[in-house]
């Protein structure tokens, strides 16, 4: 990662009153099922956007070492008035002040090693970023556990993408060496012990180099369709459905298509608390098995993999891993595979050796670490 105090320099010609990082995201297990009021169980990457930042006299400006030029505004306006990667920045500023809060104009740079597109939240790393550095910056009184909802309203409103809580809130509530165990309706959260390395173990995270789009017509059709589900059953969303009561439910619906989003969803949530259990136990290999079957759900229920994120699953499995799913809003991204440490290797080149028999773009792999969310450095 590059020296982003040396980039606040060369751009405004003073030292930046600090530095603030947040980091990307995987989650464990739990696809889809964040903006059903469901669970999910994300971790923090080592991966983080870090945001150096000053109080300004007015307004709000902001260059990033990855991308030419800077972006200013008096005023993010309303919803869209910002757009392109900056939109996320005017967005935080924009949730900031329509929830009340007085928003310090400041200069921002902008560095990050998330890789971009790859469903491991880059999006909402830098929206925390931003989010700890104004709220630092202006002295604002706003509890850790409610800034989530407020990025996540940036996102959703201001720049348009309909994603749930689930990115905002690990992005700045995980911890080292946890996964972020997060009750998407009440918000309230568990950490859960993930040392895997102790264990003996690694998560493989294959980046697929297959990139999604948020802001599309099928991440949004899951969640209208999901939401439609909902209203037909009389429920407030699909967490609602008990996976005991999940026959009867599909009975009730019409479309075949919404029976399965409906099955992947119920069935997740179950998958999610199942997990969680055995990883309090400490039983951390016998996940594997519920983050395959989360895949397969994934791939025929939800219809969002392809076939760049099938193969990494598939030849992890086939190279020994205890499961492999993949993580992220789906149709390209990463692919977790949960494996012996000393395998990873053999398990990354196998992979590239199937996406290499296929035609793919080479894979990118990396083993990812519990790490500490939104801070101050």
């Amino acid at each position: 990662m590059s020296d982003v105090a040396s980039t606040f320099r060369d751009q405004y010609g003073a030292e930046p009153e600090g530095l603030w990082a947040a980091p990307g995201r995987v989650n464990l297990i739990g696809e889809h099922t964040d903006y059903n009021d469901g669970f999910v169980l994300p971790f923090a990457l080592p991966e983080r956007v870090v945001a150096a930042a000053s109080r300004a006299s007015s307004g709000w400006r902001v260059c990033s070492d990855l991308q030419d030029g800077s972006v200013s505004f008096d005023s993010p306006g309303e919803p869209g008035t910002v757009t392109g990667w900056a939109a996320y920045v005017a967005g935080i500023v924009w949730a900031l002040a329509e929830a009340g809060h007085d928003v310090p104009p400041a200069d921002l740079a902008i560095t990050s090693d998330v890789p971009l597109g790859a469903g491991v939240s880059s999006s909402a790393a830098l929206e925390s970023a931003v989010l700890t550095a104004l709220i630092d910056l202006g002295g604002l009184d706003i509890p850790v556990a409610e800034r989530p909802a407020l990025a996540q309203r940036g996102e959703n409103v201001y720049v348009g993408a309909p994603t749930g809580i689930m990115d905002q809130s690990a992005s700045i509530r995980c911890e080292a060496g946890r996964a972020l165990f997060l009750d998407c309706r009440s918000q309230e959260v568990e950490q859960i012990p993930f040392d895997v390395a102790t264990e003996g173990l690694a998560v493989l995270v294959v980046n697929s180099n297959a990139p999604h789009r948020h802001v599309d017509g099928e991440y949004g059709a899951r969640r209208k369709a999901c939401e439609e589900a909902a209203r037909t059953l009389g429920v407030a969303a699909l967490r609602d459905v008990a996976t005991d009561d999940l026959e009867d439910a599909l009975k009730r619906l019409d479309d075949d298509v919404m029976r399965r989003r409906v099955r992947h969803v119920v069935t997740e949530n179950q998958r999610v608390l199942d997990t969680v259990s055995l990883l309090r136990s400490g039983r951390i290999r016998e996940i594997g098995p519920l983050m395959t079957a989360s895949h397969a759900s994934m791939r025929e229920d939800f219809e969002i993999t392809v076939a760049e994120v099938d193969v990494a699953v598939e030849t992890a499995l086939m190279a020994g891993a205890y499961g492999a799913r993949m993580t992220g809003g789906g149709f390209g991204g990463c692919v977790l595979a949960l494996i012996d440490a000393e395998r990873a290797d053999a398990t990354a080149a196998a992979i590239a050796e199937a996406y290499e028999k296929n035609g793919f773009t080479a894979p990118t792999p990396f083993v990812a670490v519990p790490s500490q969310g939104a801070t101050r450095l």
